[in-house]
């Protein structure tokens, strides 16, 4: 079977005259057909992916911050969970958009099963521990806020933006998690 890798090799496009038609059906050639995987928006390696991985970064990026300028998150196990966990996202979120900047660059795909297999587990650790940081974070500021009412010595705004801005984060993240998944049980 002669089937091109386009994580392999770059697909060419057949060249065409002035009036669409291609050159080798000009001639009567037979030219190979090049065969390559759809690639569905929101994959690696495609504008819609590179859109999810921008926007982890970003929201990542606000809780990490918006948590971190508090001076007293660090009193409480479940805002360092909630650091750790946006710092981590943060860090996987840029390395990948990077990664989807240079694929869509050389027009490579990212369909590789080990590319796509470490995509799938990246974004199933992240967004599982997110997930958890965010669930706990904002446990902990219903406890500060409704339950002690205890906002105004501490900072509750910001807690409870940081842990608005880590479920936007999780949001993004889980499409990007079953995409991957999708793609790779579909092999």
């Amino acid at each position: 079977m002669n089937v091109s890798h386009a994580s392999v090799h770059p697909v060419e496009e057949v060249p065409t005259t002035e009036g669409g038609v291609a050159v080798a059906e000009q001639q009567n050639v037979n030219v190979p057909m090049v065969v390559r995987m759809k690639d569905i928006q929101g994959m690696p390696g495609t504008v819609g992916g590179l859109a999810l991985r921008v926007s982890q970064f970003v929201f990542g990026a606000a809780a990490l911050s918006i948590i971190a300028s508090t001076n007293d998150f660090s009193s409480v196990t479940a805002f360092c969970f909630l650091v750790a966990a946006a710092g981590l996202q943060t860090l996987w979120s840029i390395s990948l958009a990077i990664t989807d900047i240079y694929a869509i660059l050389v027009r490579r795909s990212l369909q590789n099963y080990r590319l796509v297999c470490t995509f799938t587990i990246g974004d199933g650790v992240t967004s599982t521990l997110m997930f958890a940081a965010a669930c706990a974070s904002v446990g902990i500021t219903v406890l500060i806020d409704n339950d002690l009412d205890n906002c105004s010595y501490n900072h509750c705004v910001q807690f409870e933006t940081a842990t608005g801005m880590a479920f936007i984060c999780w949001f993004t993240t889980v499409p990007s998690f079953l995409l991957n998944f999708w793609s790779l049980a579909s092999r």
